[in-house]
């Protein structure tokens, strides 16, 4: 008997239905007409034994015995699901090959093997183990899976990934937040002051962000623009680049802080002949935006619909499971396989259908198109998020999964339109010895921005509008050879005041985890982690946004994110290296190196154990004065436990 093991009973019921009919339903599996049985896992079967459970003394909260590191860790079935492991545990005993239908991803990895593991089975059982990999929920994609058998034995390193990120943020975050509870009920404060390896940075950010903000003080600067006057009867505007010998005046961001100086350099070009010093003009081809991965779909969801992470995130669950409309949703990958590319015709037809708003779009694209996207390399157990090809009544959808969807479909489509082209100049102009520059970009061909009319392509969600130096579309600059004459005809000086930072709103907040290496100190490490880094994984940012809305650490006005006063505490008596972002960067770049092979489990392990006395060693003598006055919520006050863990998480019992 094969028994295919599945992550979730929405997947099991996707492979049984592809598997010979008529099939027996059982309490907790499916038998199909050959024999084979599928089961599935609910979640984590599994969960991390609390301190407790190791000494009877942990119960009691005591600085002594911290940290506590288990000689031998320990798993227990979750009291809500333990008769689903009982039966899941009897049918792996009886079967005679096993085959992993966790979901494709690290956690799912882990947590399907820890109930073989628990199984007691023999090793050349355990070896023989088959894996299989399911994006797509779709009797077609399922039954295509289900050809491509891997060996689980390919995964472990996957596995020894995710072991090492459940067993370290136990460590840490049971140690840190004993630790600094512990402190803070030397100044009164009766809550738990939860501490995590990742939702801990993510505090520090929104807390540094808040205080940056209230503390800023505007400071004017000043902008030379001349109007510049070509023979050919055309005219433009141009920004003075102030030289060496004005850096005095200047601060660090090159800005002029001197008005008389401005005012001195408007008198000295206005109505004065100048000269071209330099002029390039060329094209510029702009591929289509790669398919979303789970954050960069969020982050758009966010700036487009106000979504916040966790709303795009179940959102995105139904489409997949409910729905059946979208590949896995937790991929952190923008690519595609090329083989997929093959299923083009169908996805774009069903996208018309779906999707009123795309049927002229699907018709338009160009199927033969190979943008980007198509890349085997750079896939690895999950592909991007993309449309399947299950056409629906889009009524049963709700506003916000039909507006994902809608999203995920026209990111897809925009990779089979070619790319957009737009002619760049750039001229500088010598006035009375002054340089002034300007720039200009003109459509060519709007390729697959026709997909987007609305609205603008924005890289960077934080990004401030009305900074750009280009002219407006009826000041095009002409075309020009150096050494050209030209006139100014006018210039002015443009007040201006610096601009605070923006508050975090919840794409600039999951933009920030996923481009952590802007917020790092460390140069070195800044520059290692600018292509690996990250706060938490695709699955989790949601959830530990979430996780400081329900402690109570940050609060929302408005559209924006900020900090609450028990947030800013608990950032003020932790030392630096648990609020900065920094070690959290290195253990996400260490364990995507243990799951490539790069690194060993142990080697990640080892050194943190050693580091955990010096941390919690920082409780002791923290400085607690913020929490002086401070009043713990209902909330804040429950026990902190690895259930109560549980309860928040559906898929893992980390605490980041």
């Amino acid at each position: 008997m094969r028994l295919y093991i599945a992550e979730k009973p929405s997947l099991g019921r996707a492979i049984a239905d592809v598997l010979p009919k008529p099939q027996k339903k059982s309490d907790g599996f499916i038998t199909a007409a050959n024999g084979d049985v599928v089961s599935w896992c609910i979640g984590h079967l599994l969960e991390q034994a609390e301190p407790h459970q190791y000494n009877e003394a942990f119960k009691k909260w005591n600085a002594a015995d911290l940290p506590i590191v288990p000689k031998k860790w320990q798993l227990h079935p979750k009291s809500g699901t333990r008769k689903q492991y009982s039966i899941l545990r009897k049918l792996i005993k009886q079967a005679d090959q096993l085959v992993h239908a966790g979901d494709p991803d690290r956690e799912g990895q882990l947590l399907v093997d820890e109930v073989i593991d628990d199984s007691g089975i023999a090793a050349a059982k355990k070896q023989s183990v088959l894996r299989l990999l399911i994006n797509d929920m779709n009797p077609s994609a399922v039954s295509r899976a289900l050809e491509q058998l891997k060996s689980n034995r390919e995964f472990v390193p996957l596995a020894a990934s995710a072991l090492a990120r459940s067993r370290a943020d136990w460590l840490y975050g049971i140690n840190m937040t004993r630790a600094f509870t512990l402190a803070g009920q030397r100044a009164g404060f009766n809550g738990v002051l939860s501490v995590g390896r990742v939702q801990t940075p993510v505090l520090g950010l929104v807390v540094r962000r808040d205080r940056e903000i209230e503390n800023f003080v505007a400071v004017p600067f000043f902008e030379v623009w001349a109007t510049v006057a070509c023979q050919c009867g055309s005219q433009f505007l141009a920004k003075w680049q102030p030289g060496e010998a004005c850096q005095k005046y200047q601060d660090s961001d090159d800005r002029v802080l001197s008005k008389p100086l401005a005012q001195k350099v408007v008198q000295s070009v206005r109505g004065q002949p100048g000269v071209v010093e330099s002029y390039s003009s060329k094209e510029k081809s702009e591929p289509a935006p790669l398919p979303y991965n789970l954050s960069a779909l969020q982050i758009d969801a966010a700036r487009r619909f106000g979504l916040s992470a966790q709303q795009v995130l179940s959102s995105c669950q139904d489409l997949y499971e409910k729905h059946k409309l979208l590949t896995y949703p937790r991929s952190d990958c923008r690519y595609l396989p090329v083989e997929q590319k093959g299923l083009a015709k169908d996805v774009a037809r069903a996208i018309a259908q779906n999707c009123s708003n795309l049927s002229e779009p699907a018709a338009g694209a160009d199927l033969n198109i190979n943008s980007r996207a198509w890349n085997d390399a750079k896939v690895r157990a999950h592909h991007a998020i993309i449309p399947t090809a299950k056409t629906v009544d889009t009524s049963r959808l709700s506003q916000p999964e039909a507006q994902i969807y809608e999203l995920v479909a026209r990111q897809y489509l925009a990779q089979f339109y070619p790319a957009y082209v737009s002619l760049k100049v750039k001229v500088a102009v010598r006035i009375k010895g002054g340089l002034f520059v300007a720039s200009s970009k003109k459509p060519l061909k709007m390729g697959w921005k026709t997909l987007f009319p609305t609205r603008p392509i924005l890289t960077h969600p934080n990004k401030q509008e009305g900074k750009s130096d280009q002219q407006p579309d009826s000041d095009a600059i002409p075309l020009l050879n150096k050494g050209d004459a030209i006139d100014c005809t006018e210039a002015e000086v443009r007040d201006k005041l610096t601009q605070p930072p923006l508050p975090f709103n919840d794409a600039s907040l999951l933009a920030a985890m996923t481009g952590i290496s802007r917020f790092v100190k460390d140069q070195e490490i800044r520059k290692v982690l600018r292509d690996t880094d990250g706060l938490g994984t695709e699955a989790t940012r949601a959830g530990v946004i979430e996780l400081l809305f329900k402690r109570e650490f940050l609060s929302r006005s408005g559209k924006t994110i900020v900090s609450t006063e028990s947030g800013r505490a608990l950032i003020d008596c932790l030392p630096d290296s648990a609020s900065l972002p920094d070690m959290t960067a290195q253990w996400e770049r260490h364990l995507e190196a243990i799951s490539q092979r790069e690194a060993s489990y142990a080697g990640f392990m080892r050194p943190l154990e050693a580091l955990l006395e010096s941390l919690v060693g920082m409780g002791a003598s923290a400085d607690v004065g913020s929490f002086k006055g401070l009043k713990s919520t209902s909330r804040g006050n429950k026990a902190y436990t690895q259930k109560s863990r549980s309860k928040r998480k559906s898929r893992t019992s980390r605490v980041e």
